[in-house]
């Protein structure tokens, strides 16, 4: 069956899709499984074909069709598997993380992270992720209408499927700013006690990101300066761009970890700051009181001959001897600065 007829038959839901840029640059669509073993014995064309990692009769053609090294595809099946690069004999296999921010829940900083696979051959491109990856689909999209890009060569493909993948933090970093910019105003005008809730939820989030983030950082140093066979130095300057874009993002968040981490600081500053001067003016309360508290505890005893108790103006004179103590006690603080 030519490639050409095959393009034109129904997929099967167990058959994963391809792309195949033949020698003359015409794009053909969905190879069946001895097209593409064709395809990468004779190393004719450039050929993507890309993986459901939930459907089990896709996985199974890693190794029927494929023949990659059990190793890998089992790092491929594993969404727990760490960030990596590894060279086989006839492939070259990396592991990269995304990020986005889960849907499914009521916490509007809940991430969700999952791994997207490469094995790259010399004339292919093998990609195998789970079906919540956005650059893969928008790749795909992407390669229907310019079919030149998969020409360019698989590592080119690579390159631009890891790039989409990245800059999928860029979006998330942008909530962050704009959660930040309204933050000054929350802490220092309004005090509103939930900003404490934010900023801890924020700042866990900016810490998972940069744990997911950092193990990039060895991955793409290692794709853009270390030689490889499957890599041009050509197409190695392209992923050297992607570097670039992991350190800036890096830095940004380890920015925003300060900021936060001082907003935070500031606030709890804010927080003794208030106490204090609540402290100090029960204290002043009660200090101007204490002559209230006294002379009419002296005078209210039960006891016998107690002076000025049959005075007619007794009352009015031990009402003017305590304001008069609690005007004394009241400049003696201001003085001090106490008040």
């Amino acid at each position: 069956m030519s490639p050409r007829a095959s393009r034109l038959m129904p997929r099967s839901e167990g058959f994963p899709r391809s792309w195949w840029t033949r020698p003359d640059g015409t794009l053909e669509r969905d190879l069946p499984a001895d097209g593409i073993v064709r395809v990468i014995a004779e190393k004719d064309g450039q050929l993507w074909v890309e993986v459901d990692a939930a459907n089990r009769e896709q996985m199974d053609m890693l190794e029927s069709v494929f023949h990659f090294h059990p190793l890998s595809i089992e790092d491929s099946l594993n969404p727990q598997s760490r960030v990596k690069v590894e060279e086989y004999p006839a492939y070259l296999f990396v592991i990269i993380r995304g990020v986005r921010f889960f849907q499914d829940t009521s916490d509007p900083y809940d991430l969700e992270t999952f791994n997207i696979s490469f094995f790259l051959g010399p004339n292919f491109l093998v990609t195998v992720h789970g079906g919540q990856s956005s650059s893969i689909a928008l790749m795909a999209d992407t390669l229907e209408r310019n079919p030149e890009l998969l020409r360019r060569g698989a590592e080119r493909l690579m390159h631009a499927v890891m790039d989409n993948a990245v800059d999928a933090y860029f979006p998330l970093l942008d909530q962050i700013e704009e959660f930040l910019d309204g933050l000054e105003e929350r802490v220092f005008q309004q005090f509103d006690e939930g900003a404490l809730r934010d900023i801890f939820s924020v700042k866990r989030l900016v810490l998972t990101m940069r744990r997911h983030l950092a193990p990039q950082r060895e991955v793409f140093n290692v794709l853009s300066n270390r030689p490889n066979a499957l890599l041009a130095p050509e197409a190695q300057v392209y992923f050297r761009d992607i570097y670039d874009h992991v350190l800036r993002i890096n830095d940004t968040l380890e920015a925003y970890r300060e900021l936060l981490s001082s907003t935070l600081d500031s606030y709890l500053t804010q927080v003794s700051n208030r106490l204090g001067m609540v402290t100090k003016g029960l204290t002043v309360v009660a200090t101007v009181s204490i002559p209230f508290v006294v002379i009419s505890g002296m005078w209210g005893m039960n006891v016998q001959n107690i002076p000025f108790a049959t005075h007619p103006h007794a009352f009015w004179w031990m009402l003017g001897l305590q304001l008069s103590l609690g005007a004394m006690l009241m400049v003696y603080l201001r003085k001090r600065g106490m008040v």
